[in-house]
């Protein structure tokens, strides 16, 4: 009984919407809590000021461009007011990272190569910034970590430099670009003689090669028939004033010797090269396209990869 008048007395307390089903299945009208009603009503708010304050609803082929506005300089060096958006606003976050970087960059301009290696600031600042610089113009032949591509593009972190990993050479090479070349010898040596100077030249940086055929290798690698003297040395270690290959050391750019599984496979990767030879390794003028400063910066940066002497 006490029971009865429990349950009685709860379904007084409770609103509902007059909707019964099966004689007990009601729909509940509870009241929404004053916390959530107020929060729905800042939500409004927030609504309408942003609605005026900022680009909001279409109006026509056009739309409500908002009372907020950027102001950024232009090209021509003006100051320029324009309806608040996120190309703006990109515009003068670039310009304000700009403006700060300034200084770091003159400082650098004004400073020995040497000096600015040896300033923790300014090193700091050559690794963030030019690993930026890095990743959007360099890293897409060089790879993001500079370690480069056999038969493609060069290791920077190496110390193997085909023109130099000083300072100057590095500036240079970046400033007015590289072009290899050598001439494809398919054209003027029968294939056993490549063979034979395929041979020799894996021979040099210690690799096993036929000895019959090195020998006569050797003698053909310094006639006139070949002439690969001219470009590589009488001692076959290259010449930088030209960028000519030092074949006598174990690093290979264009012959992929390191990843051939075996001693065949190793002669046959620089027969090809031989006997194609070499009109690939071309790398553009950054001249025009970074400022002084940039390239600048840069030649540090790839100085500083590990393998600039």
């Amino acid at each position: 009984m006490a029971d009865n008048a429990q349950s009685q007395s709860q379904s007084a307390d409770v609103r509902t919407t007059g909707h019964v089903w099966d004689g007990d299945l009601q729909e509940f009208n509870n009241p929404l809590p004053t916390w959530w009603i107020y929060t729905f009503y800042v939500t409004v708010l927030f609504a309408l000021v942003y609605w005026v304050a900022y680009p909001s609803w279409p109006v026509g082929k056009s739309f409500l461009p908002g009372i907020n506005t950027v102001t950024y300089v232009n090209a021509q060096g003006e100051e320029e007011s324009w309806h608040w958006n996120t190309r703006a606003k990109l515009l003068v976050e670039t310009q304000e990272a700009v403006a700060a970087q300034k200084p770091y960059f003159d400082k650098i301009a004004s400073l020995p190569y040497e000096n600015v290696t040896k300033d923790p600031e300014l090193s700091s600042f050559v690794v963030s910034a030019g690993k930026a610089l890095f990743s959007e113009n360099c890293a897409a032949c060089h790879q993001a970590g500079g370690q480069g591509k056999i038969g493609l593009f060069p290791n920077l972190t190496d110390d193997d430099w085909l023109h130099g990993g000083g300072f100057e050479n590095i500036h240079e090479t970046l400033t007015k670009g590289r072009r290899g070349y050598m001439p494809p010898f398919s054209e003027a040596l029968a294939p056993e003689r490549i063979d034979e100077l395929a041979n020799y030249v894996v021979s040099l940086s210690g690799g096993k090669a036929d000895p019959a055929k090195t020998a006569k290798g050797k003698d053909l690698f310094h006639s006139h028939a070949a002439a690969c003297f001219y470009c590589h040395g009488d001692d076959a270690r290259g010449r930088r004033d030209i960028g000519s290959a030092n074949l006598t050391d174990k690093v290979w750019l264009w012959a992929d010797v390191p990843g051939a599984e075996s001693d065949a496979a190793r002669i046959a990767a620089v027969r090809r090269v031989i006997a194609g030879g070499l009109n690939k390794g071309v790398m553009p003028a950054w001249e025009g396209r970074l400022n002084p400063e940039q390239i600048r910066l840069l030649t540090i940066y790839v100085h500083e990869l590990g393998g600039g002497r």
